[in-house]
């Protein structure tokens, strides 16, 4: 259950030889009836898990993109406690962990203990929370291990060494390093920096290093995870089925997680 069933499916990707890949979608965008599809439809396609957002008023670390997806949810009614009946109900069937992005507030609104509770009982594997720093952590970090939740920290390329080994310490699930400086958003190539900066993560983390942001091809997905362990997609999948193309989200998948012969 929970970190320990995250961290194992990981495993079992990387021990079939592939890279690791995590689709992020908006949950609500489009109507929350089509969630159990969308979650079915991105692990039948090889998803090794799904980050699912919960749409909120002031996204700091989303692009436009995703920030129009969330816009989206919210007038399509969207809560976080909707989405979680919805996992509840689809619990049992599901095999594909389940990472929730959101962020704090929601969280504190909604009672930590009460929000750690719900995860678990919806079968919710890992949180991620992008405005909680480091130093605020306690106020989420008891309930979240109480009840077996990764709690997935950020790095970000900015970050002094320093900072970097401590935030590899404490990774649960996977590490989210943060491959731009900025919000989210798909970009047509990533700065020089990030090779060493992945491959610096990788030493100092025991659990999967995965790049993050701006990643929006198959191509861009294959060279990042030469440098680290695969890569979390969020803009280029919104984007994708917001335009019903979802044959394309599939092949960017399949096309991300095969693992060359050159690497």
């Amino acid at each position: 259950m929970g970190k320990q069933k995250l961290e194992q499916s990981l495993k079992e990707k990387q021990a079939a030889n592939q890279h690791l890949f995590v689709p992020y979608i908006m949950a609500g965008d489009g109507g929350l009836d089509i969630l159990k599809e969308r979650i079915n439809f991105l692990a039948d396609s090889g998803a090794s898990a799904i980050e699912l957002g919960i749409p909120f008023s002031d996204p700091v670390a989303d692009g436009p993109t995703i920030q129009a997806a969330g816009i989206r949810a919210l007038e399509n009614g969207t809560t976080l406690k909707a989405v979680l009946e919805i996992l509840a109900s689809s619990k049992e069937e599901r095999t594909v962990p389940i990472i929730l992005m959101t962020y704090t507030n929601p969280i504190y609104m909604y009672g930590v203990e009460q929000f750690a509770k719900d995860c678990a009982a919806s079968g919710v594997d890992g949180v991620i929370i992008p405005d909680l720093p480091m130093e605020e952590e306690k106020l989420v970090d008891r309930s979240l291990l109480d009840h077996q939740i990764a709690f997935i920290r950020l790095a970000a390329m900015t970050s002094s060494e320093d900072r970097l080994i401590d935030i590899a310490s404490r990774s649960e699930g996977f590490l989210y390093a943060v491959s731009v400086m900025g919000t989210t958003g798909a970009r047509k190539a990533h700065h020089d920096d990030v090779k060493s900066y992945l491959e610096n993560l990788k030493k100092h983390s025991s659990v999967p290093v995965l790049a993050g942001f701006g990643v929006s091809s198959a191509e861009q997905a294959q060279e990042l995870s030469t440098h680290c362990d695969g890569v979390i997609v969020g803009s280029k999948i919104v984007d994708l089925f917001h335009n019903g193309k979802s044959d394309e989200v599939k092949k960017l998948i399949e096309g991300s997680i095969h693992v060359s012969v050159n690497t």
